[in-house]
């Protein structure tokens, strides 16, 4: 199977080295392209038999599946650049949330799916969100989701829903990170302990919290049950957190939702637009 990754940036790059660490492919199974070259080329050197392409069409050209990982305004023109080689056995994959499958529909004659990826998959850990479009057997979907499975758990979701599992699949991680940042800085400055002790400490408890919600088959509610003692340290300070966090995560789905239709709008009218020029 050969792969090709149009675009190397943050996520990009995350998926080809999580990819090539976990042994789903090898290198050489693999070609890149990069609005700029050098980009492309520096992390084709770091993987003995990468190909770094100076074209998005070349990195797409013969490739089994394409993903497609630049951001909403570059989409089109990435589009436009692979319209010429793909062909209808390929499989063509945006990580990009606001990119909807018809938009790649209405432009490719081939397979489109979008997989939404999470940081987490850095460690062979998390989700994988995987939506796919109506010429897509399920032997593609297995493909597509055995190549996955080596760095996540492919999770097939509605379209619909992409922007609510987006933000608890991929943005999750940064929410959470940033409460338990917090968590730390104030075990900082109210009792003096050491910060890199701190985040040890922390780290270690928000991992194993994990476990247990998986793993261990505990809701939160049930996490929560067990440790708050009814009367004692937990449980007060839960009732405070619950007062002052008050429809904070409400506005927070909210804010991640406004965002996402604004992008939405864009990406639509560079596909729209195109279309009535041609017209």
């Amino acid at each position: 199977m050969n792969v090709g990754f149009i675009g190397t940036g943050t996520m990009g790059s995350l998926l080809i080295e999580a990819l090539i660490a976990s042994g789903a492919l090898s290198p050489t199974q693999i070609a890149v392209s990069n609005r700029t070259f050098a980009k492309a080329q520096a992390l084709a050197n770091r993987y003995s038999g990468m190909k770094a392409e100076f074209t998005n069409a070349a990195a797409a050209c013969g490739c089994d599946i394409v993903f497609l990982c630049v951001k909403p305004l570059e989409f089109k023109k990435a589009v436009d650049d692979i319209k010429p080689v793909i062909r209808p056995n390929q499989i063509v994959v945006s990580i990009t949330s606001p990119v909807l499958i018809s938009h790649l529909e209405g432009e490719l004659d081939c397979k489109i799916a979008k997989v939404i990826p999470s940081i987490t998959n850095h460690v062979w850990s998390g989700a994988s969100l995987c939506i796919y479009g109506q010429s897509v057997d399920e032997d593609d979907k297995t493909l597509l989701e055995d190549l996955l499975s080596h760095i996540s758990q492919p999770l097939r979701i509605d379209e619909s829903f992409t922007r609510i599992v987006s933000d608890l699949s991929s943005c999750g991680p940064a929410f959470i990170s940033f409460l338990l940042e917090q968590f730390v800085d104030a075990a900082v400055e109210e009792t003096g302990i050491g910060r890199e002790e701190a985040l040890r400490v922390a780290s270690a408890m928000l991992l194993g919290t994990g476990l247990l919600l998986t793993e261990g088959g505990m809701t939160p509610a049930e996490v929560q049950e067990r440790v708050a003692v009814p009367g004692g340290i937990t449980a007060k300070a839960l009732n405070m957190l619950r007062r002052e966090t008050d429809g904070v995560f409400n506005q927070l789905i909210r804010t991640t939702h406004d965002k996402f239709k604004e992008d939405l709008a864009k990406v639509s009218s560079a596909f729209i637009g195109e279309e009535v020029n041609g017209q």
